[in-house]
């Protein structure tokens, strides 16, 4: 396979798993050539304090094949960020996909790129897509033509094979989960709201409830800015 450019957007208080898990897949294609992507060359910090070093600014970025926008709680300010939506909607104008991780949906959906589709987030922020013109469909994995969008944070390796798959086929992306032994078999039956206690969905959903309003408030913002300009 010929070069095949790989963005990933960092950006402080990412959720690295969001970007490390499809990072992982998607660097094994014949051919990836990935770029790591923010404001400037520094050290961006994740969720944790893991520090992760970009190696494109956005201004300087290549167009991409595929552009993926990663979530955690520093996402929430980029759906008002004027100069990474602007971003985004130049790549996706010349990308052949454009796909998110968890929260990263509604950084897309900012930007005015969800209208209409079908799409993934993380389980707390499903309420939110509406807002943005998409339908919110609970699975792993969306795909609406070129766009393709994860569910939250694990997800990423579910999502990174399926667009291998999508790219390379799916013998390629069949030998990918091998070479990286990806065999799910979780401790405890309790990572998704329809498996987990009801106590325990309410208790997350409460400690969410501050950052899901906030992420509300900033969809209806970047809605009424995209109208604006329309």
């Amino acid at each position: 396979m010929s070069e095949f450019r790989i963005g990933f957007l960092l950006f402080p208080n990412i959720t690295q798993l969001d970007l490390t898990g499809p990072h992982e897949v998607l660097s094994k294609l014949s051919g990836a050539k990935v770029h790591l992507i923010w404001k400037a060359l520094e050290p961006v910090k994740a969720v944790g304090g893991l520090a992760i070093l970009p190696d494109t600014t956005l201004s300087n970025c290549p167009q991409l094949d595929l552009i993926c926008v990663p979530g955690g709680p520093g996402m929430t300010a980029l759906m008002l960020d004027e100069e990474v939506l602007a971003f985004l909607r130049r790549q996706a104008a010349g990308a052949r996909y454009v796909t998110s991780v968890c929260t990263g949906s509604l950084v897309l959906g900012a930007a005015g790129l969800l209208k209409g589709k079908k799409a993934a987030t993380h389980w707390t922020a499903m309420d939110v897509l509406p807002a943005l013109g998409a339908t919110p469909v609970e699975e792993r994995v969306v795909i609406d033509g070129n766009l393709i969008t994860g569910g939250g944070v694990t997800a990423g390796i579910d999502f990174g094979l399926k667009v291998a798959a999508e790219v390379a086929g799916e013998e390629v992306a069949k030998q990918i989960q091998l070479q990286i032994e990806y065999d799910p078999a979780p401790p405890f039956n309790s990572g998704h709201p329809r498996s987990a206690a009801p106590a325990l969905v309410e208790k997350l959903t409460k400690f969410a409830e501050p950052m899901t309003n906030e992420r509300r408030k900033n969809a209806a913002l970047a809605i009424e800015k995209l109208e604006k300009k329309s």
